[in-house]
C-alpha cells in the first residue's frame, strides 16, 4: 500500500485486495464479476465506519464529500 498515490489509476482495488483478501486479487478475479462485486461491498461496509471524511486525503472523494454537503445544504433550504 506504500506504492499507493491518490487518485491515480493504477488499478485500486486490486491494489486493496493484494493488501486484505487471501491470494489477493489474482485469487479474486478467478471467483468471477461477481464474486469480487460481493468482496468489495463487504470491503465498504468494514471500512466506511472507520473513516474520517474531514481528513481523507483523496482530492476527488474530498470534491464528492463537499459537492453532498452543498447539496444536502441546499435540499435543506
Amino acid at each position: 500500500m506504500d506504492s499507493y498515490i491518490n487518485d491515480s489509476i493504477c488499478g485500486t482495488w486490486e491494489k486493496l485486495a493484494d493488501a486484505i483478501y487471501r491470494g489477493g486479487a489474482k485469487q479474486l478475479s478467478k471467483l468471477g464479476g461477481a464474486s469480487v462485486g460481493q468482496e468489495k461491498t463487504v470491503w465498504a461496509e468494514n471500512i466506511s465506519p472507520q473513516m474520517n471524511v474531514d481528513i481523507n486525503r483523496s482530492p476527488s472523494f474530498g470534491y464528492f464529500r463537499d459537492k453532498l454537503r452543498h447539496l444536502s445544504q441546499e435540499e435543506s433550504r
